[in-house]
């Protein structure tokens, strides 16, 4: 382990995540914001943490190995949301305890959504900004980032994209050379970004609410403004834009690039992926649909046709947008809508989830051993894309769907220890461990009324969910530590 390399790497990147603290500040000054004090502490405080932690080591140079990578992802991570709770520690506008400021901290970067602050109306542009800024920088991944921007400072980004990105598109790259693979993401990213925020312009909202939303729309987060969230603004032409940019993002950005690069949106129909992550979700909106119309929940049918589209589709993406309280609905719908999210969106997308791509080789995988039951002799191959599917790869799958269940479990009895009950540990550890955000019961509305201890174990939760478990259990094995 080239243990100097990477504390000149964190502390890289620990100096780089510190200018991220300005923006808020300009953003307060603009409208007039006095609480930037916090933003400009914060600010010094990560840049001379981040110089104290490079300069010993600032001549170590070497490449990095894969274990290096894993243990450079998981340190930032770890590093970054504690880092990123500083200003809403300092803030005297907040009064949140470390806690609560940690947890809203790696709710935000993992693009959870799950949040402990109530009253948005009433804090100001700086703080809101921030929490939409930092769902941004989450939805890609800042390690994705720093691939593109580390390399002119002599640092190779290789094992850290291997690390980061989501498992069944790890060794694809859209370039030969990683730098530019995560540079187009980024631009990918970016584009949606813009596109997002202009047309939340046009549909009525404004310049400050419509960067905001597009922030955390593009990044699968889920954060808002306002506590209604988009529900706050009471508009269908706002809704659409949602949903439009919610199932663009959930959407693979490979594939993105690839119709991109060879203007055929025909390709999007040709993904075997995303035609069943579509059918999911028309499947689902169906469901609810005819179960909120058959329950007389809304009024007339056009209404219950637009809210059950837009709270199906927030929920499978795992964004955690809302335009209506669905807790109060016939409980059947927030299990499905709860059950639904577990699924996610595609495979290099910024959706959370155990990625449709896996759910879709599960079931094929039973199909083909449902066949081979009637017929034994046959030879029958997973296909994805009209590809055989390697055996290694379906092996990959089952391990991480059952490794997932196990740690579903033994979070969900660490918070059932805790004191809290089922339903609330249920939903909440589907919550964090999928990147949703909203549960059901006590974690509902935000995740304020639980205590500390159950606190933490959803932080970890959300940090397994975001790095896709394996990547941040690899590094408790002892055979990691060995040299």
């Amino acid at each position: 382990m080239q243990y100097s390399v990477i504390q000149r790497i964190l502390g890289l990147l620990l100096m780089l995540f510190s200018f991220t603290q300005l923006f808020p500040m300009i953003v307060g000054w603009i409208y007039d914001d006095l609480d930037l004090l916090p933003f400009l502490k914060s600010f010094f405080m990560l840049l001379i943490g981040g110089a104290m932690i490079w300069f010993p080591v600032r001549s170590a140079s070497s490449e990095l190995r894969l274990r290096d990578g894993f243990l450079v992802v998981i340190l930032f991570w770890g590093v970054l949301g504690v880092s990123g709770a500083l200003p809403l520690i300092l803030s005297s506008r907040l009064e949140l305890s470390i806690t609560d400021a940690v947890f809203e901290s790696i709710s935000a970067l993992t693009t959870t959504g799950a949040t402990v602050i109530t009253k948005l109306e009433g804090l100001p542009y700086s703080i809101l900004f921030y929490r939409q800024q930092l769902q941004w920088l989450g939805g890609m991944g800042i390690i994705v980032l720093a691939v593109a921007i580390l390399p002119i400072l002599g640092v190779g980004g290789s094992q850290l994209f291997r690390a980061e990105t989501p498992g069944p598109i790890k060794d694809s790259k859209l370039t030969p050379r990683i730098k530019e693979t995560a540079k187009l993401l980024w631009f990918i990213y970016f584009g949606f970004t813009v596109a997002c925020a202009v047309s939340y312009k046009i549909a009525g909202m404004n310049w400050f609410d419509a960067v905001g939303h597009s922030f955390s729309t593009v990044a699968i987060g889920g954060f808002s403004t306002h506590d209604e969230s988009i529900g706050y603004f009471k508009n269908h032409a706002i809704e659409g834009v949602a949903i439009v940019f919610m199932l663009l993002s959930s959407a693979n950005f490979s594939l993105h690039f690839l119709v991109w690069r060879k203007k055929d949106l025909r390709l999007y129909l040709k993904d075997s992926e995303l035609r069943f992550f579509l059918y999911c979700v028309l499947v689902v909106s169906l469901i609810c649909c005819l179960y909120l119309y058959l329950s007389h929940q809304f009024s007339t049918l056009s209404q219950t046709v637009y809210v059950s589209l837009f709270q199906a589709v927030s929920m499978i993406t795992t964004t955690g947008f809302s335009t209506s309280d669905y807790t109060y609905w016939p409980v059947f719908v927030p299990a499905l809508l709860i059950f639904s999210s577990f699924m996610g969106g595609c495979a290099g997308s910024t959706a959370g989830g155990m990625k449709v791509v896996r759910v879709l080789l599960l079931l094929k995988q039973g199909m083909r051993e449902i066949l081979k039951l009637i017929h034994p002799s046959a030879r029958i191959s997973v296909k994805l894309n009209r590809k055989p599917v390697p055996d290694n790869v379906m092996q990959a799958v089952w391990g991480f769907f059952s490794v997932y269940i196990g740690v579903f479990v033994l979070f969900m009895l660490l918070i059932m220890a805790s004191g809290i009950n089922q339903v609330t540990a249920f939903s909440a550890v589907a919550a964090t461990l999928n990147n949703l955000g909203p549960g059901l019961d006590g974690v509902a509305q935000n995740y304020a009324s639980i205590n500390d201890f159950a606190k933490w174990v959803l932080c970890l939760s959300m940090l397994l969910g975001r790095l896709e478990i394996f990547t941040l259990l690899v590094v408790m094995t002892p055979v990691f530590w060995r040299q």
